[in-house]
């Protein structure tokens, strides 16, 4: 598990986390959103002690980071693909990084083929594009086979490809019980590979819940499409319910879909489409930081 507890840190007059408070739980993705410059990168370098906060805690299974023995055994994190030297090879890259950490070498052959890159583990990384290196950078943090996995923007660069890839394995490695938290401003993506979501703006946190439940909180009323608009929308209306016209139909708020349904039957009325809408991950996260 990760716990963040009142997280403070200043750059100058900038604040950049303030009294920031979560926690990550093993077995689920979850998804660290926020918009460019909300504190996303500030929070991880601080879990994996590469900052000091100016009050505040963070804890990897219990410990300080800088506490844990071998690591890359405990933590995996990419917080920057292209933070590798380019003229190394990809396999010479993680070799290196596997001696430091008492890892065998058989392991740098397993993670580049994870990853898709065992065909060009012989090549340097200079000549990679921005999706090769964030494979390698994902297999960097692969290599010790840790339990907690700290990915800070790791779809950027990938291809349609690519990006279905990482999140296949992001829910494989959670299924298998591992703590896994990625950071990202592509709300959209992150809708669709997150079971949970820790969102901040402005260094403060906004949401703190199942994906599922952040859905369901912004919702949009329901679509509704009869055989007899009118007479749907004047008996709706008497049940209570505010109803707008909308693209030949009625859009309903105030009144769930099974409410809606019970209605339209008391009265006779044939129902096309009955269809409950919500909020996108991104509107959902723009109400947040507004209220």
């Amino acid at each position: 598990m990760i716990e963040v507890a009142g997280l403070t840190r200043r750059y100058g007059e900038i604040l950049a986390l303030d009294e920031l408070s979560f926690r990550v739980e093993p077995g689920r993705v979850t998804g660290f959103l926020g918009v460019n410059g909300a504190g996303k990168s500030t929070t991880m370098r601080v879990i994996l002690g590469l900052e000091a906060p100016d009050s505040g805690f963070a804890l990897v299974e219990g410990l300080p980071y800088g506490m844990l023995r071998e690591p890359m055994r405990r933590v995996g994190a990419l917080l920057d693909a292209g933070d590798v030297h380019g003229g190394r090879t990809a396999a010479a890259h993680l070799r290196w990084l596997a001696r430091s950490n008492g890892i065998g070498r058989a392991r740098v052959g397993e993670v580049l083929e994870q990853v898709g890159l065992a065909d060009v583990g012989h090549r340097r990384v200079a000549g990679f594009s921005l999706g090769m290196r964030q494979r390698l950078g994902i297999a960097a943090a692969l290599l010790g086979d840790p339990g907690v996995l700290l990915l800070d923007e790791p779809i950027n660069g990938l291809d349609p490809e690519g990006i279905r890839w990482i999140r296949v394995l992001l829910r494989d490695l959670a299924a298998e019980g591992r703590t896994v938290l990625v950071s990202s401003h592509l709300m959209g993506e992150m809708a669709m590979t997150a079971d949970h979501v820790v969102a901040i703006g402005r260094g403060r946190l906004v949401a703190d819940m199942a994906m599922s439940e952040l859905a369901g909180r912004f919702r949009r009323g329901v679509l509704v499409r009869a055989a007899d608009p009118a007479a749907l929308e004047a008996a709706l209306r008497a049940a209570g319910a505010d109803v707008l016209e909308e693209d030949g139909g009625l859009s309903v708020n105030g009144l769930d879909a099974a409410r809606i349904g019970e209605v339209a039957l008391a009265h006779g009325i044939a129902l096309y489409e009955l269809t409950p809408r919500a909020a996108s991950l991104e509107e959902a996260f723009m109400e947040l930081v507004i209220r």
